[in-house]
């Protein structure tokens, strides 16, 4: 696992839907589209995907996090609400949520799903940037996200937004699809994701070609040293990983100081 330049990692991310360069400006709009698309079957095709070990992923974020009665956490890109339900299930619902997903259709999936669980009070749902946090200055006191990050245009610029919203003291933790530490498993890693994966994506969601670009999108993204390297650009400290499933997933932990 060799560490790359931190600046061009983040400029080769922003300049690239998956494997296809695209124009910086447009990318948002073209991973919006992935996920309107996705939203309704999201979570299944998370299980299915993942042969349900997302869900021990998750459940290591919030042992890692630690949380605590009281506390006040923003979500990014939660929008279907997964980690922030097992969150409140982990605290009998003492806590209070932000959700911040830029997608209205995943946002709207997790909306259902919190009413169909009985929390209402405890969660707020923003549809909003990542890049342009619409919180206060340190006004949250932990920042989770699962599955997400990759997809922001400019890391650099929301890694420094988290930063900013965080209070002194205040906790990062990013789950997210990672580097194999176990390179003999790359060619079976490969045939699974790109042929496998966008199979099942066509034939339980309907949608093949987004499938497709999310496993490219992982395989972009920056290896478990560079993306550490980012989180401390940003300004955060103590910044550690713990790899999950010999890398095929990573937790990112930080702090602001």
């Amino acid at each position: 696992m060799s560490e790359q330049d931190p600046a061009s990692a983040a400029a080769r991310l922003a300049a690239s839907f998956g494997f296809e360069p695209v124009d910086p400006a447009e990318k948002a709009s073209k991973v919006r589209g992935v996920f309107e698309r996705v939203a309704a079957r999201y979570d299944l095709m998370n299980d299915l995907m993942s042969a349900g070990v997302h869900r021990l992923w998750k459940e290591a974020l919030i042992d890692w996090l630690m949380p605590r009665p009281g506390m006040h956490l923003l979500d990014l890109a939660g929008g279907t609400g997964d980690v922030a339900l097992r969150l409140l299930a982990r605290l009998d619902g003492r806590a209070r949520v932000t959700i911040v997903d830029a997608n209205p259709a995943m946002v709207a999936v997790g909306r259902d799903r919190a009413l169909d669980a009985g929390w209402l009070a405890e969660l707020d749902w923003v549809v909003g940037d990542a890049e342009r946090l619409p919180l206060p200055d340190r006004s949250v006191e932990a920042c989770t996200i699962a599955f997400g990050i990759r997809n922001v245009t400019h890391i650099d610029r929301a890694l420094a937004e988290v930063r900013r919203v965080l209070v002194p003291g205040g906790r990062f933790l990013c789950l997210e699809f990672s580097k194999l530490a176990l390179p003999l498993l790359e060619p079976l890693y490969d045939l699974y994701s790109f042929t496998v994966l966008p199979a099942l994506g066509g034939l339980v969601a309907g949608d093949a070609a987004s499938y497709r670009y999310l496993a490219e999108s992982i395989r972009r993204f920056p290896d478990q040293p560079t993306f550490a390297a980012l989180i401390e650009a940003a300004g955060l400290e103590r910044v550690r990983w713990r790899n999950l499933s010999g890398g095929i997933a990573a937790i990112h932990s930080a702090w602001r100081l």
